[in-house]
């Protein structure tokens, strides 16, 4: 299968609702562009896609998608320099872990051209949608989902591939204050932890509002069978500064193969900060907050890119973090966002062109 910028079937909007979007006050994914992209898996293979205004899905009530949980998502962004030209960050990599979710999910995959032509094709429809001001974006979710009828538990024989995009103004998580969970599991070995299963969120929401209910604003998830490592934050990887090494858990079947978090280890490596891929110990966490050498702990992942974690609880007792001037988080994010916005060299190359 390949498919090329001139085959995909374009149905533009009437009238746009651009003058409607209030860009000074953009709440995360909540205002969305004028057009989505729509794609049919069936009879064993994707039909060409299309690009329509944004609107409903119509699904029968027994789509797989209802009984089975067939779904899979990436998140990713759309970024404008101050020439107004378009850029993405690392979009191949996004394409290769959703056909990770895919696979795992037992969701046909879709070929790469279907995925960048079809995305750099929106892109230029609804380029108007990409905010400017300072740490604006747009945020692109594409996903897929089974669309085939039935009630047998088996995995469906139609499914959609669907990329949306929300304008989002600048994403501030404040001071964070999270809770290590010892009771509740994010995933297990075996499992579809690795994958962006829609699943894996829904089952963290329940243990996160026990956790708000007690004052705090997320977890911070353990492994399945011990609960003494430390695995992720909330829905985002986790980086733990002990004195100036900076710590972070090794991907598995349990954890996310972020690329925020790929991206912060290669740059630490090229800024000679030390790093180390190793399982972290409750117990080493809570020991090096005490005794003063926890420095840093914060998460990682598209939507903050960094959220710094102001203090955490563990089994009754708060620990809170000290306030640095020059962290890790503050300068390793500033190097990932000046390239997203095409401020400074990307000797990483990393950065995508959008071309009209």
């Amino acid at each position: 299968m390949s498919i090329a910028t001139k085959d995909i079937i374009i149905e533009k909007v009437k009238n746009s609702k651009i003058d409607q979007v209030d860009f000074d006050n953009l709440a995360f994914g909540s205002v969305f562009t004028d057009h989505m992209l729509v794609c049919t898996y069936k009879n064993g293979a994707w039909e060409t896609p299309t690009i329509t205004p944004y609107q409903p899905i119509t699904l029968d009530p027994s789509a797989k998608i209802f009984h089975y949980g067939q779904s899979i998502f990436e998140g990713m962004k759309a970024y404008k320099d101050k020439n107004n030209d378009v850029f993405l960050f690392r979009p191949l990599d996004n394409h290769k872990r959703l056909n990770i979710s895919a696979a795992r999910m037992c969701i046909p995959q879709i070929p790469e051209d279907y995925f960048m032509e079809g995305l750099t094709t929106l892109l230029n429809l609804d380029k108007d949608f990409i905010p400017t001001k300072d740490g604006g974006s747009l945020y692109i979710r594409p996903f897929m989902f089974a669309s085939g009828n039935g009630f047998h538990a088996s995995p469906a024989n139609e499914y959609k591939f669907i990329i949306a995009c929300a304008p989002s103004g600048a994403y501030f998580s404040g001071k964070v204050k999270v809770l290590i969970e010892e009771k509740y599991s994010r995933s297990a070995n075996g499992g579809v932890g690795y994958a962006k299963a829609g699943g894996n969120y829904a089952g963290q929401f329940y243990p996160t509002q026990l956790a708000i209910e007690k004052g705090y604003n997320q977890v911070i998830w353990t492994d399945d069978t011990s609960h003494e490592y430390i695995e992720e934050a909330g829905a985002m990887n986790i980086f733990i500064r002990i004195n100036d090494t900076l710590l972070t858990g090794p991907t598995s079947d349990r954890i996310l193969d972020g690329i925020t978090r790929k991206s912060i280890l290669e740059i630490a490596k090229d800024q000679g900060i030390k790093t180390e891929v190793r399982k972290i110990t409750v117990k080493e966490v809570v020991a090096a907050a005490k005794d003063g050498s926890l420095k840093e702990m914060f998460g990682a992942g598209t939507a903050a890119v960094i959220s710094p974690i102001a203090g955490f609880g563990y089994r009754d007792t708060d620990y809170d973090l000290p306030e640095l001037e020059n962290s890790f988080g503050e300068r390793l994010k500033k190097i990932i966002t000046d390239i997203q916005y095409n401020k400074s060299e990307d000797k990483f190359g990393w950065r995508y062109q959008v071309k009209s």
